[in-house]
């Protein structure tokens, strides 16, 4: 992958069915719905497994593994993903690889009550705190 945005992480316009350059963007891709072969290209650029995907976005491996890669997930569904793709767009940004970040990620972090961020990310309050976490490491506050 060369050049990391949130539209390459889920497997570029092709797949996704929309091109994704803004917040207006990312709000029609969470009406319309991803296609499950977009939460696979996420997986596989993030380097999960497909049980810690299934936990992050609160559903069964089976769940996933029933649908056809052209079947669009929903709206919920969606929204998750995007929102972890974000989160890693974002934790490249701030620690310019996504190899640091997914490091980042499995440490227990102080500021995050010891949790592990990658713990965090199934719930949108705990990925707010990561994001704001990213934010204060970005601006040099230890963290």
């Amino acid at each position: 992958m060369t050049e990391v945005t949130i539209e390459t992480l889920l497997g570029g316009s092709l797949i996704t069915g929309h091109s994704i350059e803004n917040s207006l963007d990312l709000f029609e891709v969470s009406r319309s719905g991803l296609p499950k072969k977009s939460l696979l290209s996420l997986i596989d650029n993030l380097g999960l497994t497909l049980r810690t995907a299934a936990g992050l976005l609160n559903i069964t491996e089976r769940t996933i593994q029933r649908k056809k890669d052209t079947d669009l997930l929903d709206q919920a569904t969606t929204e998750q993903i995007l929102q972890i793709a974000e989160i890693f767009f974002r934790g490249y940004e701030v620690f310019g690889s996504l190899d640091n970040f997914r490091a980042w990620l499995d440490i227990e972090n102080i500021s995050l009550g010891g949790h592990r961020p990658i713990d965090l990310l199934g719930s949108r309050y705990g990925a707010r705190m990561v994001l704001d976490t990213l934010g204060r490491i970005e601006q040099g506050v230890f963290s």
